[in-house]
C-alpha cells in the first residue's frame, strides 16, 4: 500500500496541513490558528497536538506516512530545521522545528522557506506543468519567489537565491523596507499599486474615479485600481500600465539569465488573471533576447492557497 505524505503551511494568521498521495493528491486537509504570543512558542507544540489529533481522528500512524514537509516564513536552515527571523510569527531568536516535530511524530522532517515551497507546489502540481525549469513569483503585499533550475530549487550561498522581490528596476524608485531603492517589491505588489496611485494622482488632472477616491482619502485596494483600468479609469490605466512595465522587465531579465520554460505568477494581486499577463508579456517581449521571447512562456499560477501544502509534500518526495 503506497504511503501518504504530510504538508503543512505556516504563516503568520493560519497554520495549513493537508495529507497527501506520493502523487501530490491532497486528501484531507485542515488549519488551525497561528498563536504568535508569548515569542511563538506555541507554534511548535501547537503544530505536534494538531498532527496527533488527526492521525488520531483518521485513524493513522506514522506507518503510514513517508515524511513531513514544511514551508516557514524567515530564515530557514534546510539542514538543521530551525529558522530565524521570521518576524511574523514573532520569532525574532533562532528557533527549532525540525528536532521536536521528528521526536514527538516520528517521522522524517524537511522544511523549506515559503515561497521557495510554494515554487515546488507550481511547478509539481500547478501551472509549472512539472517542468525541470521554473521560475515562480508571488505578488501579495510584497513580492517574493522560487526559482527551479534542472528541478533543483536555487537556494545561493546564503539561502538568498530567488529574492525576486528585490530585483532593482527603477535606481532612482521607492524607497524598499530592505534599505534599497527601486526594488521590484515597491512597484509590482500591493503595496506596490498604492505607491504608484499615489505618485501618479499627485500630477493628474483629468477625469478619473480612482483620483477622486484619493482626494477624499478613502482606502484604496489594489483589486479596485485593477477593476478601475478594466472600466478605462484613465489614472487607473497609468496605473496599471507603470507597474506591468516594471514586472515585465524584471520577468525578462529572470528569462534572460534562466530561460526557464515557465515564469509564473501568483499571489493575491495576479487575480487580475490575462488582463495582467497579456500587458506583462509584452514588456516580457520588449526586453528579452529572442530565443528566450520564444521559448519561456509566462503564465498564471493554478494552486492558490493549496501551492505551499502540495511544495511541502514534494521536499520530502525530494528528501527520501
Amino acid at each position: 500500500m503506497s504511503k501518504k505524505i504530510l504538508g503543512i503551511d505556516l504563516g503568520g494568521t493560519s497554520i495549513k496541513f493537508a495529507i497527501l498521495t506520493e502523487a501530490g493528491d491532497i486528501q484531507q486537509k485542515w488549519s488551525i490558528e497561528t498563536n504568535i504570543l508569548d515569542d511563538g512558542q506555541f507554534i511548535v507544540p501547537d503544530i505536534i497536538e494538531s498532527i496527533q489529533h488527526h492521525f488520531s481522528l483518521y485513524q493513522m500512524t506514522a506507518e503510514d506516512f513517508l515524511g513531513i514537509g514544511m514551508g516557514s516564513p524567515g530564515a530557514v536552515n534546510r539542514e538543521k530545521g530551525t529558522v530565524y527571523g521570521a518576524y511574523n510569527l514573532n520569532w525574532r531568536e533562532l528557533v527549532e522545528v525540525k528536532k521536536p516535530i521528528e521526536e514527538a511524530i516520528g517521522l522524517p522532517f524537511y522544511i523549506d522557506n515559503d515561497a521557495n515551497v510554494a515554487a515546488l507546489g507550481e511547478k509539481w502540481k500547478g501551472a509549472g506543468a512539472d517542468d525541470e525549469n521554473v521560475v515562480f513569483v508571488t505578488l501579495g503585499t510584497g513580492v517574493g519567489g522560487g526559482v527551479i533550475a534542472n528541478g533543483e530549487l536555487v537556494h545561493g550561498v546564503a539561502e538568498s537565491g530567488g529574492e525576486i522581490g528585490h530585483v532593482t528596476v527603477d535606481p532612482n524608485g521607492f524607497d524598499c523596507t530592505c534599505g534599497k531603492k527601486g526594488c521590484l517589491e515597491t512597484v509590482a505588489s500591493a503595496s506596490g499599486v498604492l505607491n504608484l496611485t499615489r505618485k501618479f494622482s499627485e500630477v493628474y488632472a483629468g477625469d478619473s474615479v480612482l483620483k477622486k477616491m484619493v482626494d477624499d482619502g478613502e482606502q484604496i485596494t489594489s483589486k479596485q485600481v485593477f477593476e478601475l483600468a478594466k472600466e478605462n479609469d484613465d489614472l487607473a490605466v497609468k496605473v496599471v500600465e507603470e507597474f506591468s512595465f516594471f514586472l515585465g522587465l524584471a520577468c525578462s531579465h529572470l528569462g534572460n539569465i534562466l530561460n526557464p520554460q515557465f515564469i509564473v505568477i501568483g499571489g493575491g494581486v495576479s487575480a487580475a488573471g490575462e488582463f495582467l499577463l497579456e500587458k506583462v508579456r509584452k514588456n516580457f517581449e520588449r526586453f528579452t533576447f529572442p530565443n528566450v521571447q520564444e521559448s519561456t512562456k509566462i503564465k498564471v499560477a493554478k494552486l492558490g492557497n493549496d501551492a505551499g501544502v502540495i511544495g511541502a509534500s514534494y521536499l520530502v518526495k525530494m528528501g527520501k
